[in-house]
């Protein structure tokens, strides 16, 4: 029987009721996360510390100013309140990264974070670092594009990307550039220092766009160009050639720069003066800009940006 109210209700129990069971559901296999080599920091998808990014900025807010900081805005440059900044600060301080002044209070980079900072520039390559950026920059472009170092005997092509559509010039791995005839070279004069122009311009050159037999050597000429140059990079980031020295092929030149404000590196963009006009606004020319900023932030230049 079974109470309900104050009434009995009679039930049969012709079969006795056994209590249901739950279902089993079947077991579902374990996930796994799968194994991935080593990525880039920017990759989608990858897990992060965040505590390590929120501090990381005040380290980095350290590196582009001049000078020690002072909590409360050495915590506002880094987008935080001084309370959130302090114990970041005092870890970073344990690690070397950072030091504090006993005096004034103030905070700046630790000799730990120098040494990352000069290990990072022996374990730079310029060479490979330009050339990453070069390949894109001719897919962006679709213009030739050629990476140049200072050699033995001046300006010298280390790596050619062909353009889109074919374009017939002696140059290849290994050409030399003239210093003064070509944009290439003139990106190189335009941030050398005084004795290494010099000596370039004093040196007997065979190079690529030099009359046969000359030898180049300071004079008012050259330094007008090399003065020409400079202010070119200044300006507007590039240096450019209309036709010279191959005839129907205009040209833009970048120099990236070092830590130390010293050409590294030269990206040069050539095509078919149809193909690549020389205005100052360009695209391409402000794709190379973009290039040679990108080359130089990486290889340690921290100086302002030139371009329009």
């Amino acid at each position: 029987m079974r109470l309900l109210g104050a009434n009995y209700v009679y039930m049969p129990a012709t079969h006795a009721q056994k209590p249901r069971r739950p279902k089993r559901r079947p077991a579902q296999p374990t996930p796994r996360t799968p194994v991935q080599g080593p990525a880039s920091a920017a990759e989608p998808g990858q897990r992060a510390v965040q505590s390590v990014e929120v501090g990381g900025r005040l380290l980095l807010a350290l590196s582009v100013h001049t000078g020690p900081m002072g909590l409360k805005d050495l915590a506002q440059a880094a987008g935080m309140t001084a309370a959130r900044a302090h114990p970041h600060l005092v870890s970073f301080g344990r690690l070397g990264l950072v030091e504090q002044d006993r005096h004034s209070g103030r905070y700046a980079l630790g000799p730990a974070a120098l040494q990352m900072g000069l290990t990072a520039l022996h374990q730079q390559d310029a060479v490979r670092t330009a050339e990453d950026r070069a390949e894109r920059l001719a897919q962006q472009t679709g213009h030739a594009v050629a990476v140049a170092v200072w050699g033995n005997f001046g300006p010298t092509v280390v790596r050619l990307i062909e353009a889109r559509q074919p374009l017939l010039i002696s140059m290849r791995a290994g050409t030399v550039m003239s210093l003064m005839h070509t944009a290439t070279g003139r990106a190189f004069a335009s941030s050398l220092t005084p004795d290494r122009l010099r000596l370039a311009l004093a040196a007997a050159s065979g190079a690529v766009g030099d009359p046969p037999g000359r030898a180049v050597k300071p004079g008012p000429d050259e330094q007008a160009l090399v003065e020409a140059a400079r202010k070119d990079v200044r300006l507007h980031g590039v240096v450019r050639s209309k036709g010279r020295p191959i005839p129907g092929v205009n040209a833009f030149s970048a120099p990236c720069l070092d830590h130390l404000g010293g050409p590294a590196v030269v990206i040069t963009l050539l095509d078919r003066e149809e193909q690549l006009p020389v205005e100052w606004s360009s695209p391409s020319a402000q794709a190379l800009r973009d290039a040679a900023c990108e080359v130089s932030s990486r290889l340690g230049w921290n100086g302002a940006a030139p371009g329009p």
